[in-house]
């Protein structure tokens, strides 16, 4: 599992594989987190999101020193290499628990859609990457169908909204800085997943903490619930599992490529949704704008 020196161009097979690999890990992390977040009620997204970061921590960290893994030892130049990856994934990660919390499944997954244009713009302008007219018009068709469905939201928050479109600027920079920083001579794949958790999680222990987050996870009621602790546990793989993915998808293919895989995953976590969520409110346009 080592990285090579200079990185061939991947096979069709990897990219597809990536793909499948990003698009099977964010379509269990949402049902699971949503299953804490709503179904438990659990009060403290970002402590979640600690323990998903501590978890990617301690799974690199170990695969590092039993040699199953390389990335480059810490130096002072680490933090400029970096910059400004850690700021907008701790951004995406509260943001993306926060927006899952407060939306149903179906409208969260509709307005995640935008995350699309805005990676193909920042690609456009950070990695100069053009697009055939073909890929324009087919982003443009899904954020048609994002505002029809949206446009008759019948259990409309606006703080939920707020939350999940930040998300989707922090997700598309996220991956369009990923993708621009991930060069084997560099940091590698590695080195960007396990740095980007180190530099992170204690200015998230911070907000967590002045907040009240932290306090609100420790008055919660459900920690003798061995099936909340299992599902915890699960959620906290899963996150380390959905970065490492989201770095191997953008990694073979493109930030754009992981944005459409995690579109084509949402249909199936939107009417999944309807059936178990129990928070969609039905309507025809906006079951039309769904599907489009």
């Amino acid at each position: 599992m080592e990285e090579p020196d200079a990185a061939p161009l991947p096979s069709r097979l990897a990219r597809l594989l990536s793909a499948l690999f990003y698009g099977t890990c964010s379509f269990l992390i949402v049902l699971v987190n949503k299953a804490l977040l709503t179904t438990y009620g659990f009060p403290s997204p970002i402590v979640l999101g600690i323990g998903q970061m501590a978890t990617t921590v301690m799974i690199l960290y170990v695969s590092k020193i039993n040699k199953i893994i390389h990335f480059p030892d810490f130096d002072k130049k680490i933090p400029g290499k970096l910059f400004p990856l850690p700021l907008l994934y701790v951004g995406n990660h509260i943001s993306g628990l926060s927006s899952t919390s407060k939306l149903s499944l179906p409208m969260f997954t509709v307005l995640r859609k935008f995350t699309i244009p805005l990676t193909l713009l920042l690609e456009a302008i950070i990695l100069r990457k053009h697009y055939s007219l073909n890929i324009i018009f087919s982003v443009l068709a899904i954020v048609l169908g994002a505002f029809i469905a949206a446009g008759s939201d019948l259990a409309f928050n606006l703080e939920g909204y707020i939350f999940v479109f930040l998300n989707d600027i922090f997700t598309a920079a996220n991956g369009v800085y990923t993708k621009q920083k991930m060069d084997p001579k560099e940091l590698g794949k590695y080195g960007v997943l396990f740095y980007n958790a180190c530099f992170m999680i204690i200015p998230t222990v911070i907000i967590s903490v002045t907040t009240g987050d932290f306090q609100r996870a420790t008055e919660f009621s459900h920690w003798k619930n061995v099936l909340f602790i299992i599902q915890f546990l699960l959620s906290c793989l899963l996150g380390f599992l959905l970065m490492y993915s989201t770095v191997l998808c953008s990694y073979y293919n493109s930030a754009l490529t992981t944005a459409v895989v995690g579109a084509i995953k949402n249909v199936s976590v939107a009417y999944i949704g309807m059936l178990v969520g129990g928070d969609y409110i039905f309507s025809l346009l906006n079951f039309i704008g769904l599907n489009i």
